[in-house]
């Protein structure tokens, strides 16, 4: 059974045994964490399941898998993909109708798409967005080689950082900040270090509860050589995730 197949007959349980459709998406994040899958496809997918439907297979599709890459074939592949960075090719192209080499195409020429630590990203970044990773990174080596404590300024992108209650709270405390460059995974450590260590579907909280301190603090030495690597290259992606 494929990790997709296993979550719809989850979806497919709650949903029949009347858990309203954000509580499936709670159980389904915390059952499955980052392997999970997108909110957009848990909805449609509680939403079939409400209306009666009761296959949890994907829809079958007659003759072989399609090789088209119309309009609406790319926008529902990039709807995915903006759902869950994590797809595999193989489970988009299996959830749209096209066969793989196709779903492939959609990924990397149709939406300029790459895969940087284990994510898909847009395959290039703009001259713009370059400056500000390396000036970023700069910024951030400064501040860890001079203040031990500068981790309680750095607030990122994610939205538990930038939410109006946050921001208004640090600017009223006079908190100051760290500027943030746009996320990439290859710059986040939950991404480069932690998720790939947390790869089964359960038992994360006790696979988290046994990273010994050491290994944190190696994660922050990785973390401080990425800045230099991202300096060094100048602001591009770092090669080899």
């Amino acid at each position: 059974m494929t990790e997709s197949l296993e979550q719809r007959y989850c979806i497919k349980f709650c949903q029949k045994f009347g858990d309203t459709q954000a509580e499936t998406i709670r159980k389904i994040q915390q059952a499955f964490g980052d392997d999970a899958m997108g909110v957009t496809q848990i909805k449609e997918w509680f939403n079939r399941f409400k209306h009666g439907r009761m296959s949890a297979d994907s829809d079958l599709r007659s003759g072989r898998p399609s090789t088209s890459r119309h309009a609406d074939v790319i926008e529902k592949v990039r709807t995915l993909i903006m759902e869950d960075r994590r797809l595999a090719i193989r489970e988009a192209a299996d959830e749209v109708g096209i066969n793989r080499d196709s779903a492939n195409t959609v990924f990397t020429e149709d939406l300029g798409m790459r895969r940087v630590a284990a994510k898909f990203v847009p395959k290039l970044l703009s001259p713009e967005q370059q400056q500000l990773r390396r000036e970023v990174a700069q910024d951030m080596l400064e501040y860890a080689n001079r203040d031990s404590e500068f981790l309680k300024t750095h607030h990122d992108n994610a939205p538990a950082h930038s939410s109006h209650l946050i921001q208004g709270f640090l600017a009223k405390h006079g908190i100051p900040q760290v500027r943030q460059a746009r996320y990439t995974p290859d710059m986040s450590p939950c991404d480069f270090w932690l998720f790939p260590r947390l790869k089964t579907p359960l038992g994360h909280t006790a696979q988290l509860h046994a990273i010994p301190k050491e290994a944190f603090q190696n994660c922050f030495q990785q973390w401080k050589d990425r800045w230099a690597k991202c300096v060094e290259s100048q602001g591009a992606y770092l090669e080899g995730d």
